[in-house]
């Protein structure tokens, strides 16, 4: 018979980073994982040692986000918009 394994290293809670996929035990949202190793160009051991974490949360974290590519990569769009949004309305003001 076999044993289908599971390994619990991403979390959601509403009041913790708006609900998005974080590392258990931390803040740190799959998201900021993802940004690292696509516009950061890093390698997960760097990466791990970047945040100080252990590979295997950024091999979770890279995993979550292969089964839920469309929603990470919303966020990461929804985040790089607010931010153009403020950065606008910042240099608007002087």
């Amino acid at each position: 018979m076999k044993t289908i394994e599971s390994i619990n290293l991403i979390y959601r809670d509403p009041k913790v980073r708006r609900g998005r996929p974080c590392i258990v035990g931390t803040g740190l949202r799959v998201m900021d994982i993802i940004m690292e190793q696509q516009f950061g160009e890093r390698e997960p051991d760097k990466i791990a040692a970047l945040f100080e974490i252990p590979v295997s949360e950024v091999y979770a974290a890279l995993a979550f986000y292969h089964q839920h590519k469309e929603e990470i990569d919303a966020d990461i769009q929804e985040d790089d918009d607010y931010i153009k949004r403020v950065k606008a309305e910042t240099l608007g003001r002087q």
